[in-house]
């Protein structure tokens, strides 16, 4: 098969990385990938966003098979232009997709399927949000309604917090927030395949959003992730499909709307009880990293499976293993940030099926390896237990040279210490 994958960061390099290894896979584009992919893949310049652009170039490339990665492309249509030319294409519809585009939107389907999950109100006007928060008090979440790449919500503990949160997004011509009640607990990645009738889980893991040691300083896009998650027992995994995925998926058939890719729920989990924070329509970044060390070349059925009706065919076959990704991030980030550092020491390090470093905002330069983004790598692992999973990727980060960079020194810490 030919095989393309839509994207460019740690995600997509981690999904090629998996793909490569199957043999139904004949020869693998990424567009427009990285430095990293570009070791691994043919990659391609690509608007990735314009549905005419992909469709070409899937015509012209001959691709049999698309995987698209980010949450963008499928809001803007991608998946629908490529099923109508007749390309296989593994991801949601934009219909679909607005369980992630909009918080609104999945705020109303909870409702509608009696999906378990925060109390909430929604505003397009700056002065009655700040009524609502007036009579509601701290503390409270502000989201974005709307992509974010996972920064567009503030955990706010008093009401200076929300308020300057709220100012913030109103700052935005058009801007739609939604407002939500703080839920108490740990929160969890549950990830699942979902072909328009059928559900498999493939997944749980938990991802690290603040930027520093101990849960401190602002939201990210993530820093660091391992799978699986302890706290996700298969008690608790079968009380999140029946009161929370297979609803949501009964009501999007309802609606004309049925969901075809992976669904990533976020979840915030409280003793036995689980409740949504949010819908992701595509897979978690850095969470894809862990769970693709964990599948392996399987993934590429896996999926493919999904995208043409045939799950209740197929099963995920894991290890009793464990996997712990790092992300080494440009000092700054999530603020601004410098590009163009020189990256060294990557030559030297393992790369195997239990050592791996995922490339996110890589390139080169002058024949040197230098950062093109906020999150530059993402320094992965798997072993037997989780802590030599941990201790294995901190060994390879240790080895690299990358002064203008910093990373968390705790992720698993949860996992590890419970």
């Amino acid at each position: 098969m030919n095989i393309l994958v839509l994207g460019g960061g740690g995600r997509e390099h981690a999904l090629a990385w998996a793909i490569k290894q199957n043999p139904k896979c004949d020869r693998l584009i990424v567009a427009p990938g990285n430095a990293g992919i570009a070791e691994i893949a043919e990659t391609a310049a690509l608007d990735i966003c314009d549905p005419a652009a992909v469709t070409a170039f899937a015509a012209d490339e001959a691709v049999d098979f698309v995987v698209i990665g980010p949450e963008a492309p499928l809001v803007a249509g991608i998946a629908d232009a490529l099923a109508t030319v007749g390309v296989t294409v593994f991801g949601p519809s934009a219909a679909a997709a607005q369980l992630e585009a909009s918080k609104t939107f999945t705020k109303e389907l909870c409702r509608a399927a009696s999906v378990p999950t925060a109390d909430w109100a929604a505003f397009d006007d700056h002065a009655a949000a700040r009524a609502h928060l007036a009579r509601t008090g701290a503390p409270i979440v502000v989201k974005a309604d709307g992509l974010a790449a996972g920064k567009g919500v503030t955990v706010a503990p008093d009401l200076p917090t929300a308020e300057a949160a709220l100012d913030a997004l109103f700052t935005e011509p058009g801007a739609n927030v939604v407002l939500e009640e703080m839920m108490a607990g740990e929160e969890a990645s549950f990830f699942v395949l979902c072909d328009g009738e059928d559900a498999l889980p493939i997944g749980t893991a938990q991802d690290h959003k603040r930027a520093f040691d101990g849960d401190e300083g602002p939201n990210t896009g993530g820093m660091g992730a391992y799978s699986p998650a302890p706290i996700l027992t298969p008690a608790l995994q079968d009380r999140v499909m029946a009161e929370i995925i297979r609803p949501t998926l009964a009501e999007m058939a309802h609606r004309g709307t049925p969901y075809r890719g992976v669904l990533y729920a976020g979840l915030m989990i409280e003793g036995d009880r689980a409740r949504l924070v949010e819908y992701n329509v595509r897979f978690g970044d850095p969470e894809a990293q862990v769970l693709m060390m964990r599948l392996g070349a399987q993934a590429l059925d896996l999926m493919l499976a999904c995208a043409e009706g045939r799950l209740a065919e197929v099963s995920a076959q894991w290890a009793d293993d464990h996997a712990l990704t790092v992300v080494m991030a440009a000092k700054g980030y999530p603020g601004a940030y410098a590009k163009g550092s020189p990256i060294r020491g990557l030559d030297a390090l393992p790369d195997d099926s239990r050592h791996m470093v995922f490339h996110a905002g890589t390139a080169v330069s002058d024949g040197q390896l230098v950062s093109a983004g906020g999150r530059v790598l993402n320094v992965t692992a798997r072993g037997d237990t989780l802590r030599e999973a941990h201790d294995r990727a901190y060994a390879m980060l240790a080895a690299i040279d990358w002064p203008d960079g910093f990373w968390r020194s705790d992720i698993g810490h949860r996992a590890l210490t419970r």
